[in-house]
């Protein structure tokens, strides 16, 4: 079998049979799907076993994670799959028709390449982008990832999403499985699992490519667009980039911490440019996201995970 599309869910029985339908509804048939279900207390297994009932010929597995993680469910998907290639796909997305058909071709026309990532597009669900959304905080909100229409090679320092992303499974023979100590759990919006393993595999001179044509379009429902998610999220990142930094050393935490404070002047020139064109909602929240961030980093006790 060439692909295990991977699909990581934790109560979300919304837009769980949608997703699982839009996969299926595609062009590519070499392919199975394994659900990992961590510990849901929803109607998700119920969607599951609708999907079943309305796609048989789809090979479709369903396990259940009972350590509460994402890193802890991605790496059971690995576990459990018996594909070559590894395709992580969000519960809460579409995908095109081409989605895993351009998988397929790709990993078969490039074997000296291990991983690959495609755009995702934010679809907002019964709401509207808010006035103070720009092109910085809708990255880090919504995920977007758009690099054109051209297949080519991640830049450097840019790397795939974590929602939209796929690997030859000996990738992980070669650095390791996601770090459990990272990633979300539950309701926690700890993150950089993904960071952390494409920095491992660039250290490893491992590259990866931008496929335009494998797209996943992101379900934004209201409640991710609140100021209460919006702190909570960009202190989590602080709070991941910590825990990861540290974990391989106090002079990569220095050095991130340095970097904060490169950041800030950023942020600052961003917040002055907004001001003269009479955005200041836009300013405003970059400068709350880089506030949020840096008393992550500080592991200050303000904001929850």
């Amino acid at each position: 079998m060439m692909l295990s599309v991977i699909l990581c869910t934790y109560n979300r029985e919304r837009y769980l049979y949608n997703v699982l339908h839009s996969l299926a509804a595609g062009t590519c048939r070499d392919y199975e799907i394994v659900l990992v279900n961590n510990n849901s207390t929803d109607g998700t297994e119920a969607e599951c076993r609708r999907f079943q009932a309305d796609h048989p010929d789809v090979a479709f597995r369903y396990c259940i994670e009972s350590q509460q993680g994402l890193s802890y469910a991605r790496n059971r998907g690995i576990q459990e799959s018996q594909g070559e290639v590894l395709v992580y796909v969000d519960d809460d997305a579409l995908v095109n028709p081409e989605y895993l058909q351009t998988y397929a071709d790709f990993f078969r026309q490039h074997p000296e390449t291990m991983a690959a990532g495609g755009p995702i597009l934010p679809q907002y669900d019964g709401c509207e982008e808010p006035l103070w959304m720009s092109h910085y905080t809708r990255q880090l909100v919504t995920g977007k990832l758009d690099l054109g229409s051209r297949e080519r090679e991640f830049p450097n320092g840019a790397f795939p999403g974590g929602g939209n992303a796929a690997y030859r499974k000996e990738v992980f023979d070669q650095v390791g499985l996601f770090n459990v100590e990272l990633g979300r759990k539950g309701n926690s919006l700890i993150g950089a699992e993904e960071k952390d393993l494409f920095d491992k595999m660039t250290s490893r001179g491992i590259r990866f490519y931008y496929l335009p044509t494998a797209i996943l379009y992101h379900l934004i429902p209201p409640k991710k667009l609140t100021d209460d998610y919006f702190n909570r999220l960009t202190y989590s990142i602080g709070v991941s980039e910590r825990y990861r930094t540290r974990q391989i050393g106090t002079g990569k935490y220095l050095v991130r911490l340095w970097k904060e404070t490169v950041k800030w002047g950023g942020t600052l020139a961003l917040w002055t440019g907004f001001a003269l064109k009479g955005q200041l909602a836009k300013g405003n929240k970059l400068v709350a996201f880089r506030r949020n961030v840096t008393r992550g980093l500080l592991n200050c006790s303000t904001g929850n995970q």
